[in-house]
This record gives structure tokens, C-alpha cells and sequence, in this order.
């Protein structure tokens, strides 16, 4: 990720600047480099599947990052990921994507509902995640091929899905359709309710 930022210019914060030794107390008030950085937006109920939510970072120099939401199922307790794939068809494969130059040749392109990778959990559920935005793909993150369970701990930094960067005409209107983080908690609060007077 931070490649891909440090190739647009973009000011990419020194690693381990976010570690403090001060207070828990006061390190909660501190922003985190996320917040600091990038604004979040979110898609809820990603091609009409309940709860499968996605978490888009933008960041100022309009790159987005494409996590996944709080709520989504593989980040619930008990679940555990037993492979992760970036292979979506026999022919098309998102490690093939390679970028080059100033003019990044060679991004493959991506829809809003353009899948990303495949993540397979070990009670049988598979899982999809779409780009949420359109634009050229920058980048994939391949350590959680390798190392899944990061994905789960850190999905906002080191478990990210791939980095992609909207056309410049596009950058401002790639946020229609999205929910702004205080619209994306009212919609969790509301399914919580819907749960809990079902039950």
C-alpha cells in the first residue's frame, strides 16, 4: 500500500510513527494513521448478500484502499480463513496485474462490482469482495495470501485487499452510492435491532 501512495506522491507516513509509549488513556485520543490519512467510506450489503460489507479508504490524492467493513462475516468470532485466492476465473487473475510507469500501463480495470480475491473459510463458507469503485488496480496484497490471519487482525492497515485508483474525473463522484461511516453505524445499529426483536 504504501507503494502505491509513495508513487503518487502522496506523503506516507514513516512506519512505526503511529507506536507511542504514552498512556493507553491518551493514545486512544490520538487519530490513527488510517484516520489521519484517509477518509472512510463504506458499501453495505455488497450485491445484495446481508452483511457482506466493504470498507473503501480514500485518500486525499483520491487512491483508495479496499478493506474489509467491521461487520463483515470473516472478521465475526469463530470464523477462521483457511485460503485466499486472487484467481477469479480461468482467465483472469489479479497477481497478473502489472502496473508500469508514470501513466501506470498495464492496470487491469475494475467496475464497482468487479471481484477482487476469493476468501474461503474452514466451515465451508466462500466469500467474494468486489472493488466497490471503479478504476485501475494499483496493486493486490499479497501477505495475506501467505499469512490470511492478518486480514482478520488488521483489515484497516496490513490486511487490506488491493489499492485502487479511480480516473481523476472520476475521483470525486467514485463516493456516490457509498455510506459515509456515521451512515454505515446507523445501518449496523438498525440490523442489530431487526436481530434482536426477531429473536
Amino acid at each position: 500500500m504504501e507503494e502505491a501512495l509513495g508513487s503518487l506522491g502522496a506523503e506516507v507516513p514513516a512506519p512505526g510513527v503511529a507506536v507511542a509509549t504514552a498512556p493507553v488513556a491518551v493514545e486512544s485520543a490520538v487519530p490513527s494513521l488510517v484516520d489521519r490519512y484517509f477518509t472512510r467510506w463504506y458499501k453495505a450489503d455488497v450485491k445484495g448478500k446481508p452483511c457482506e460489507d466493504h470498507c473503501i479508504l480514500q485518500h486525499s490524492n483520491r487512491i483508495c484502499v479496499i478493506t474489509l467493513a467491521e461487520s463483515h462475516p470473516v472478521l465475526q468470532s469463530g470464523k477462521t480463513i483457511k485460503s485466499i485466492s486472487y484467481q477469479i476465473s480461468n482467465n483472469c487473475s489479479r497477481l497478473q496485474n502489472k502496473v508500469s510507469g508514470k501513466f501506470k500501463r498495464g492496470a487491469q480495470f475494475l467496475t464497482e462490482l468487479a471481484p477482487l480475491c476469493k476468501i474461503y473459510c474452514s466451515d465451508g463458507e466462500e466469500y467474494t469482495i468486489s472493488s466497490c469503485v471503479r478504476g485501475r488496480l494499483m496493486e493486490v496484497n499479497e501477505n495475506i495470501l501467505h499469512e490470511p490471519s492478518i486480514l482478520q487482525e488488521k483489515p484497516s492497515t496490513e490486511g487490506y485487499i488491493a489499492v485502487v485508483l479511480p480516473k481523476f474525473e472520476e475521483s470525486k463522484s467514485i463516493t456516490e452510492g457509498l455510506l459515509t461511516q456515521k451512515q454505515y453505524e446507523e445501518v449496523v445499529v438498525q440490523r442489530v435491532s431487526a436481530t434482536a426483536a426477531t429473536s
